[in-house]
């Protein structure tokens, strides 16, 4: 079963469309697989230069699902002697993402949640029109929807 994950932005951004490969939650998970990536209805106003500059001239959509990722591991900052990526932040624990992330044409409109949520197979069918058709077929498959 896929999940997905609502993220504010420009995180959100910065993980569809530059190289953010970590996503820093104060709780860990279990999950790996993918990931649906949701941008949020708020924008992180303290987000700092490093995420200003990469999302700078993209249009920052919220409430949408824009990209989709998998979750290869997790772990807590604590484990770490130097941060793990330049987006690592200490005191929390890293899900870090695969290095393919497949940023969606046209973002989906979507209510999120918090915490990883079960993506609704409506959404799962929107966003597999938008990949090509290997990848609509292993993501239905992973969904479920087989």
């Amino acid at each position: 079963m896929i999940r997905a994950l609502t993220i504010r932005q420009p995180w959100a951004a910065a993980i569809a469309h530059a190289d953010k490969r970590v996503e820093n939650r104060t709780w860990p998970t279990s999950y790996r697989g993918t990931l649906l990536i949701h941008a949020g209805k708020t924008v992180d106003r303290r987000a700092g230069r490093l995420a200003n500059a990469v999302v700078r001239g993209l249009q920052l959509d919220l409430g949408a699902v824009l990209a989709v990722a998998r979750i290869t591991s997790c772990h807590g900052s604590a484990e770490e002697k130097t941060p793990c990526t330049p987006w690592s932040a200490t005191g929390q624990f890293h899900h870090v993402l695969d290095d393919e992330v497949t940023a969606l044409p046209l973002p989906i409109p979507w209510t999120g949640a918090q915490g990883l949520w079960v993506p609704p197979p409506a959404l799962v069918d929107r966003v597999c029109e938008q990949l090509d058709d290997e990848a609509a077929r292993v993501l239905r498959e992973e969904a479920g929807l087989c």
